[in-house]
């Protein structure tokens, strides 16, 4: 489900509301319960949940889970700036 942004004509009052993409925009502000709130042109948002599809997926061999299992990436940086 996205993430709508709100801007109220009347007060200014912004929010943010997670809806279905059929549902019909809100109308009455929650500040001031005026017939006025309208949805903001933004970027979209949306919410990552789960197992973490994100960060298996699409990996393949020796790059899959590189976070969870002390690989190359969570080592730091030497004196010299390569990695340890």
């Amino acid at each position: 489900m996205p993430i709508y942004e709100y801007e109220c004509k009347a007060c200014g009052h912004r929010l943010e509301k997670l809806q279905k993409i059929s549902a019909e925009p809100l109308k009455d502000c929650p500040a001031c319960e005026a017939d006025e709130l309208s949805r903001l042109i933004s970027a979209a948002g949306f919410r990552l949940a789960g197992g973490g599809w994100y960060e298996t997926d699409f990996k393949t061999g020796s790059k899959k889970n590189l976070a969870g299992e002390g690989g190359k990436a969570d080592k730091a940086p030497s004196k010299d700036g390569a990695a340890a």
